[in-house]
């Protein structure tokens, strides 16, 4: 104890700020490091993936306390009014490193079309559909291109490159009729 106590101030900030960046350095290399170790601190939100106890989050806390820290000791100001700016320091960062990962994470978007992303969709066929047997339609839903296998709601042949509309899915094909366009 007798250690801490012989510390400088502004070396005891910027051990703090070391630690916090250690940290940081370490998240961006593995993520986030409560998630790898197993610890679950998302507070039960499952609508985001980047919380205020996100590691990366809380290295940045730590980072900027121990910075804003010291500028508070070299700015002539005590450990109370020096911890205050680094509290301050670290909420702001924090916060803003914070907003921004929830906005990234915001962006995404999700690449994987469901079956019913396809039901009343137009398709191509582009392996002929015979009477009671199977055949293949592709579609693009958005920006991806999806080929299913194809089951005809008629009994006449549906031959490659007629536009269908798919009316349903069934186990691991989609139904399809001719469009009338």
């Amino acid at each position: 104890m007798d250690l801490l106590f012989g510390l400088d101030l502004l070396v005891l900030f910027a051990i703090i700020g070391g630690v916090g960046f250690l940290f940081l350095l370490a998240s961006l290399v593995i993520g986030d490091l409560f998630e790898a170790v197993g610890f679950d601190l998302d507070g039960g939100d499952t609508g985001t993936d980047f919380g205020l106890l996100d590691s990366r989050v809380l290295s940045v806390f730590i980072t900027a306390f121990g910075g804003f820290g010291v500028i508070g000791v070299q700015m002539g100001y005590g450990a109370l009014a020096s911890s205050l700016i680094g509290l301050l320091g670290g909420v702001i960062f924090g916060g803003v490193v914070s907003l921004f990962g929830r906005f990234l994470i915001g962006q995404q978007a999700s690449s994987s079309v469901t079956d019913n992303d396809l039901v009343g969709k137009t398709a191509q066929v582009t392996v002929a559909i015979k009477p009671g047997q199977v055949g293949q339609i592709t579609a693009r839903i958005g920006d991806e291109r999806v080929e299913r296998i194809a089951r005809s709601v008629g009994t006449e042949e549906i031959k490659p490159g007629t536009i269908v509309k798919i009316s349903s899915v069934a186990g691991d094909s989609v139904i399809v009729s001719p469009s009338e366009g």
